[in-house]
């Protein structure tokens, strides 16, 4: 697993059960802010789901986004967390909206 890997998994384990973070916000928290697309790429190859939450990532527009078992089961997933979405979308209160990084 690379080094850059390991950063993201660092900081998608520390995002609390009911919040979710964007990809770019992830990057954000590595302080490597134009990696957004970097940050999904490893987390599509999440090693560990109960884990590495990445379930608990979404695009920067709020839409859900990808999941390796498919987007219904990330959205039941998100929903059992009590994170509210409608239309497939987040309700941007649950978005964690910190831009500092996680430590």
């Amino acid at each position: 697993m690379s080094t850059f890997s390991e950063q993201v998994y660092d900081v998608v384990k520390k995002i609390p059960r009911g919040k979710v973070m964007t990809y770019k916000q992830v990057a954000i928290a590595m302080m490597k802010p134009r990696s957004a697309r970097a940050v999904g790429n490893a987390l599509n190859k999440n090693p560990d789901l109960l884990i590495i939450p990445c379930h608990r990532v979404v695009r920067s527009n709020g839409l859900v986004g990808g999941y390796v078992h498919g987007m219904r089961k990330k959205v039941s997933i998100l929903l059992s967390e009590g994170i509210g979405i409608h239309h497939n979308r987040v309700d941007k209160k649950y978005i964690i909206m910190s831009k500092k990084r996680m430590k």
